[in-house]
Parts: structure tokens; sequence; C-alpha cells
């Protein structure tokens, strides 16, 4: 029995849909397939149909892009997170968004196709999906919003109370491009200078 797997499916549900049923769980588990990725590992690349949603086991990725030769991070994910590169998923269209290992870790593949499939026949699985799906639109509003009408110091501050790990384990100019700022303003801002 994969530990991990049980594990990283219970957090993830608990994060998105906490009343899930067992028989629900065990569905998702069923049909989500492990892979062990190392540090520097593309796991979604530029130009790929995306077919998974991705759970987090271990490990911290990040999802990026680039902007005018620029790295730009959009999403930080570790234990328990769930990623995905949305508009690929759904439209069955090449990602501009790219997903990158920042350490060695696990992931479990969600196949899409198979879920939708299983969607269909249970209710717990169709809500599960539903609230990944509401969590995802209420994060991009929420960063959108960050991006609009914090200062860089507001930004940063919310980083570290909704997302301590990402400030633990993920470089400063990765957090820098996260948080749309320069990695000089960032130093700024963490010295309490700005």
């Amino acid at each position: 029995m994969d530990t991990l797997l049980k594990e990283t499916v219970n957090l993830a549900v608990n994060s998105r849909y906490p009343g899930m049923n067992l028989e629900g769980r065990k569905q998702i588990e069923n049909i989500l397939v492990r892979k062990d990725f190392s540090k520097g590992e593309l796991l979604v690349a530029e130009g790929q149909i995306s077919q998974n949603i991705v759970l987090v086991g271990k490990g911290m990725i990040r999802q990026f892009y680039y902007k005018n030769g620029k790295d730009v991070t959009e999403h930080f994910s570790y234990e328990g997170c769930i990623a995905m590169c949305i508009e690929s998923l759904l439209k069955q269209e090449p990602t501009r968004l790219m997903m990158e290992a920042l350490e060695d870790g696990t992931i479990y593949l969600l196949n899409h196709h198979k879920l939708m499939l299983l969607a269909e026949v249970s209710w717990e699985v169709n809500m599960f999906y539903r609230k990944v799906l509401e969590h995802s639109l209420i994060t991009s509003q929420v960063k959108a919003d960050s991006w609009r009408f914090e200062t860089a110091r507001e930004r940063y501050n919310n980083l570290m109370q909704t997302q301590p790990e990402v400030i633990k384990r993920a470089s400063l100019s990765h957090i820098a491009s996260y948080l749309l700022m320069t990695p000089e303003t960032l130093s700024r801002v963490r010295s309490g200078v700005l």
C-alpha cells in the first residue's frame, strides 16, 4: 500500500472538499498515477497539451512562463497542493505555463479524461472536481487583485501569512518573480526598507 498516496489524497481532498466520503476518495486513489521527479525536472513543458491534474505528494513545484524573455513564477505547490495548467487541460491546446520541480519529490497524476468519466457516475467525485475548479478560479482572482491593489510589502506579507512554506523553501528569485518584483525590491522589502 502506498501510504504517501493515501496521505496525498486526504490532504488534497481536505483542502477542497473535506466532506468527501471514503468511497469517493478511494475512487480518486484508484486512477492516480505516481511519478517521482528530480529537482530541476520539467514536469510540463511549454507547448505540451496538459492531460492531468497534479496532486503533490512530496516536494515543491512551481508553474511559470516566459514574458519578454523573463521567467515569471505563477504558482507554487507543495505537499497536499493541487496544480494544473487549466487552460490547456480544458481546451486541449498547447500550454505556455510550465511546471518545474524545485525539489526532488513525488506527484500523483489525475488524468482529466478518467476523472470526467468518474465524475459522470459519482456525485462525490463530481463535487470534488467542481471544488478544485472553484478554488482555482478564486486563487486566480485573488492573485490578480493582489497585483492590482497591493504594495510590494503587502504582497510579501500576504505570502508569508498564507504560504510560509514558499518563503522557507523557494529561491528568492522565484519568490520575487511570483510577487512581480525584482530581486532587489524583494531584498528591500525583506530588510524593512520598503
